[in-house]
């Protein structure tokens, strides 16, 4: 079954559509940390697949009029997306499991708290040069 998105708000996100090189390797990576996240499939075609959570969903395609067969996220456009994440111990949990799907954990050397302190959060890029932010809503003892 698929879900129907909620009505949302004035300015609310819409969608987010990412256009990637390997569509069987994007739905491995991200279809595993959306639904992770609480989100389910919504669309489903042979070049892309969409989730949705409340009124707002994320797609990947692979599209034929692609120009590049990577992400380069210091290039100009999107750097990265980031996503709430419950808490510290949730956050844990997804970048270990990580690695399973693809993805990579990112400035481990200042893991948890690159974005700084106070800010407890996850970084992974995928193979194809896409990076998440997972950022807590509680922090470790909140």
């Amino acid at each position: 079954m698929v879900e129907q998105p909620l009505p949302s708000a004035h300015g609310a996100l819409h969608h987010v559509e990412l256009w990637v090189p390997d569509l069987e390797r994007a739905v491995r990576s991200f279809g595993w940390l959306l639904e992770s996240l609480g989100y389910a499939v919504h669309q489903d075609w042979p070049a892309g697949r969409s989730w949705v959570l409340g009124a707002t969903y994320l797609v990947v395609e692979r599209s034929p009029a692609l120009a590049a067969d990577r992400h380069e996220r210091r290039r100009p456009g999107l750097n990265h997306l980031a996503f709430h994440v419950r808490d510290a111990a949730a956050v844990d949990a997804l970048v270990a499991a990580a690695p399973a799907y693809g993805w990579r954990l990112l400035f481990a050397d200042r893991h948890p708290y690159a974005g700084g302190p106070g800010h407890y959060a996850g970084y992974l890029e995928d193979e194809d040069g896409f990076e998440v932010e997972l950022v807590a809503l509680a922090g470790p003892g909140d």
